[in-house]
């Protein structure tokens, strides 16, 4: 960091060029945001948000898990075999993960933020996981709790979940959500046989 920025008030915003360096090196600037020229990749934003769920106030990452748990059951209401369940699940979660670090990696980028609240394609991805284990058993009870025990893994953020934030960029945002996502799953399946 050189002298001028280093002497810049903290909430003053970073020249384009500064924070494009810096988050090339993998570090990130101190203010809460930084200029891009106000630039932002549409498709990156979309799917970052997923479809603007992340604006969702409060708690913009109950709002992304909320509205992919609907997507990912509305199958059931249309009686969808286990199969086609088991298959449309897998397919979104591959999408989520495929599109979502990309995204969310530009997405930080643009706002200068290393963890932004309003990505919550990771929840996609994560609950999608969670539900794996309510495709045996597609009714309200195996969803509600998939979706709860996805939110509480990723609040808590038991071992190794917390360490993968550490991942760079898109992959620290996405993997922890992942994992919380496979808690949830294996917890789920352990309980399915109660619910």
């Amino acid at each position: 960091m050189t002298d001028s920025e280093a002497k810049a008030p903290k909430n003053a915003r970073l020249d384009p060029s500064v924070a494009r360096r810096l988050a090339a090196k993998g570090g990130w600037p101190a203010q809460p945001h930084c200029s891009f020229s106000g630039h932002r990749t549409r498709w990156a934003w979309i799917v970052a948000t997923f479809f603007g769920a992340g604006w969702g106030k409060p708690g913009p990452g109950t709002w992304g898990s909320v509205a992919a748990t609907l997507i990912f059951t509305a199958p059931v209401l249309l009686h969808a075999s286990r199969q086609s369940l088991l298959i449309g699940t897998l397919s979104g979660i591959a999408l989520a993960i495929a599109f979502g670090v990309p995204a969310a990696t530009i997405a930080a980028r643009e706002s200068g933020r290393k963890d932004p609240g309003f990505v919550v394609i990771d929840e996609v991805a994560g609950v999608g996981i969670a539900l794996l284990g309510a495709v045996s058993h597609p009714d309200w009870r195996h969803i509600a709790a998939a979706l709860l025990l996805f939110r509480l893994f990723d609040i808590w953020k038991p071992f190794p979940v917390r360490q993968l934030e550490k991942l760079p960029e898109g992959w620290g945002i996405v993997f922890d959500d992942v994992a919380a996502g496979l808690y949830a799953w294996a917890v789920l399946l352990l309980l399915s046989r109660w619910l």
